[in-house]
């Protein structure tokens, strides 16, 4: 693999070696609760509502602090902020082993804070030090983030066998701390070179291949410099990458969470309804790899989001015609999610015109999305309890296809999205403007 122009060689395998370590420790600590919360709520003497609270809080926090992610890069550097970030995961997992109800939720939420920064920071490392390998290594990302996400939940309950829950919450401080050694060494290099990164923001890196154009007359430039200033709030395109992503998350957590139990109504047994789970994330794995590489190479990325959003309608239509071919559609549900979460963390860097804008909107992004997945299976189940059937829920889900679908189809248009007041005559969507700096760029101003 050839690293960017601006990144050594060594410095390119270093941070590659980081990158692979911080994505295998986004999601274990996490998915390694769920098998265990029998134990601990005996342990703890945990209420429903308490047991409730501590599965959800991971998203609630996923969504509060990715919003601060992009803050803490600017202020003390991405490579310090992932270090920062994998320290306080190691803090977090280590405390909950405490034997105390405030260490157990306390350490939760440092845990669950640090893996939204890193969530965060993962597409900006990619598209700075690696802008020719963004579908790749995000494909890459998205495979280790499951893989990390199932190693934590099948391992929960051995490791509770061996040595109890103790070292089953823990065990995963040990690679969170690995990981935070590994990027130690980078955030020590980058403060030795903040003129040369801050002038890489500025340049290009809208896409793989794109040439370079002269200090001062980039566009790109330009953008690099409102990265620091503007606000994507007023940006369209930014809100509507924030929306595709909180959807294909909703609908991942809502059927993850509830489909057992339909399935369980509908007459299989609790072991083959558990294993439909695991069935829609083992499909999402190689899925995670191949769809950001092919979204990367695309101009427009829209029949790649028609695809997925329709495979999920048709998966809830046949979930309320014929709910008894369950297995049927579970792979259609582990097709369309596997396929959608990894279009839309594929757009942060694909909508970006760099490293910068890339941090913040993917910190846009991810706290909105996450806010609005969290509020799913909540949802779903209380129309559940007050209908007592399932069919409100799952129309409900079928509705919010609709949304889900405009918003792609609005991410998913060539372009990129520039923080800041809108210029006085068109709105802030980048349509590149039609200086000369590439062919690409031109036909993505045309396009839009």
């Amino acid at each position: 693999m050839t690293s960017s122009p601006r990144t050594t060689r060594s410095a390119a395998i270093w941070t590659l070696a980081g990158l692979v370590l911080l994505t295998l420790n986004l999601r274990a600590a996490i998915t390694g609760v769920p098998p265990l919360l029998g134990e601990l709520q005996d342990t703890f003497g945990l209420t429903g509502v308490e047991v409730s609270v501590l599965t959800t809080l991971p998203e609630l926090c996923l969504g509060v602090f990715s919003a601060l992610a992009p803050l803490l890069a600017r202020r003390i550097g991405t490579e310090a902020a992932i270090t920062a970030a994998l320290v306080v995961i190691t803090a977090g997992l280590l405390l909950r082993v405490v034997p105390a109800q405030t260490a157990l939720f306390s350490g939760t939420v440092l845990a669950a804070a640090g893996m939204a920064t890193g969530n965060v920071l993962v597409p900006a490392v990619i598209k700075r030090g690696f802008p020719d390998r963004v579908g790749p290594l995000t494909g890459l990302s998205m495979m280790l983030l499951s893989v990390g996400g199932a190693a934590g939940a099948g391992l929960a309950v051995p490791l509770d066998h061996l040595g109890g829950w103790r070292p089953a919450l823990a065990a995963w401080a040990v690679p969170a701390l690995v990981a935070a050694l590994v990027w130690g060494p980078l955030a020590l290099r980058a403060r030795t070179h903040r003129p040369e990164r801050a002038a890489a923001d500025a340049g290009p890196s809208a896409a793989a291949g794109r040439p370079r154009t002269p200090t001062g007359t980039s566009p790109d430039a330009a953008s690099g410099a409102a990265a620091e200033q503007g606000s994507l709030l007023r940006s369209p395109l930014a809100w509507a990458v924030m929306v595709f992503m909180g959807m294909t998350s909703l609908m991942f957590y809502t059927l993850t969470a509830w489909l057992p139990e339909i399935m369980h109504d509908h007459g299989f047994t609790p072991a083959t309804a558990g294993m439909m789970n695991s069935v829609i994330i083992v499909i999402g794995i190689p899925l995670g790899f191949v769809v950001p590489v092919v979204a990367a190479r695309m101009r427009d990325q829209r029949p790649l989001v028609l695809g997925a959003v329709a495979l999920m309608a048709v998966g809830l239509v046949g979930l309320l015609l014929a709910p008894r071919a369950g297995w049927v559609w579970t792979a259609v549900f582990g097709v369309a999610t596997g396929s959608a979460f990894p279009i839309a963390l594929t757009l942060l860097s694909l909508r970006s015109p760099n490293g910068a804008v890339t941090a913040r909107l993917s910190g846009m992004a991810q706290s909105g999305g996450y806010l609005l997945a969290a509020s799913g299976p909540l949802t779903f189940g209380v129309l559940r309890s007050v209908t007592g059937g399932w069919e409100a829920s799952i129309w409900l889900l079928l509705l919010l296809v609709v949304p889900e679908l405009v918003c792609g189809l609005l991410a998913a248009r060539p372009g990129f999205v520039r923080p800041g007041p809108p210029p006085p005559d068109g709105p802030e969507e980048s349509r590149p403007e039609p200086a000369p700096v590439s062919a690409r760029s031109t036909d993505s101003d045309r396009a839009r």
